[in-house]
């Protein structure tokens, strides 16, 4: 908002400003002229009085969309992941909760709430200090990744070029690391079967890739994103450990992430969702929790949230005063 407000003032001042954003809610509040750019060329230019979101994304997309946030009518299962007054090394402090088959659960809360450290706790990346991680029927304190890999669970990082991805390695590498025992015969791997079943992969993903031996880094964000959920997607995993998976790729790619999200709900697969986005919680969740200062403070169906009571419980206000249009503040 502050930011807002000094470029407002630099344009009364006379100042030209150039926005460049991948959250039309912000273009739409503070650009006087916008301009879509597709495949490196201009699609179109248009003012604020007659921008509209659904009809730019299409624009931006290159095709009709039907619905932004995905939402398919599903069971939802028994519990997959349940946490046990969880206790880690950096965070988080004595966390309870259980994931079902078939939901996405989201995890909103401010930088610094322990939402990340949640999820490497749980996958094994760091210590644990007390507390039960219950995979299925299967109880442990704690568990490296491979251990983690084995019993279905599957994490994908915020940090995708220091951690997601080795950059400078292949498409095919970054994708199929965590599940080559099915491509190996006597010790050896059967590449073209591995080739095959990672083209498979990311033709469902629509990654734009000219070969599967191409470093993973030569792609665009959003094609990289796609690469390290597709590693997921390879290593058939049950339980999705996202941590802020759309963020900072295109309007394009969070909607194939978004239909990817509700067709494995679907199938029976279990996603824990951390996004600061909180519009995307509240649309592809079916539940969404709080984390404050490392602890686990609230859970509530998606539906009964409204934004400025997330922001109130994330920030530990009494109650929602923030007048502001919550598209402005939308990220914390």
């Amino acid at each position: 908002s502050r930011l807002f407000q000094l470029i407002r003032r630099l344009r009364d001042r006379g100042v030209t400003v150039v926005l460049i954003s991948h959250f039309l809610e912000e273009v739409e509040a503070i650009a006087d002229r916008y301009t879509v750019l597709r495949d490196g060329r201009r699609v179109v230019t248009g003012t604020r009085s007659g921008f509209n979101r659904e009809k730019v994304i299409e624009q931006m997309i290159g095709r009709p969309v039907s619905e932004q946030y995905p939402r398919t009518v599903r069971p939802i299962g028994e519990p997959i992941l349940t946490l046990e007054e969880l206790q880690g090394e950096r965070g988080p402090v004595d966390v309870n909760l259980t994931l079902r088959r078939g939901e996405i659960l989201g995890l909103a809360g401010l930088v610094g709430a322990g939402r990340t450290e949640l999820l490497r706790a749980i996958f094994g990346l760091d210590a644990v200090v007390s507390g039960r991680v219950i995979v299925g029927q299967v109880s442990s304190p704690s568990g490296d990744p491979s251990c983690r890999v084995q019993q279905g669970l599957g994490m994908q990082s915020e940090d995708r070029k220091g951690e997601g991805l080795a950059l400078s390695q292949s498409v095919l590498d970054n994708l199929t690391w965590s599940r080559l025992r099915p491509f190996a015969s006597w010790g050896l791997l059967r590449v073209p079967a591995l080739c095959q079943a990672a083209q498979e992969c990311l033709s469902r993903l629509n990654v734009r890739y000219s070969d599967v031996r191409q470093p993973v880094g030569t792609l665009s964000g959003g094609n990289q994103q796609k690469v390290a959920l597709g590693r997921l997607l390879h290593q058939q995993a049950d339980v999705w450990l996202l941590d802020e998976p759309t963020k900072g790729i295109d309007v394009a790619s969070k909607s194939e992430i978004y239909h990817l999200m509700n067709q494995l709900a679907a199938s029976g697969k279990a996603v824990l969702w951390v996004s600061s986005y909180l519009p995307e919680l509240l649309g592809i969740c079916d539940r969404i929790a709080v984390m404050r200062r490392g602890r686990l403070v609230e859970v509530r169906e998606a539906t009964r949230w409204t934004p400025n009571e997330l922001l109130a419980v994330a920030t530990g206000v009494p109650s929602a005063t923030d007048s502001r249009p919550f598209d402005l503040v939308g990220e914390s």
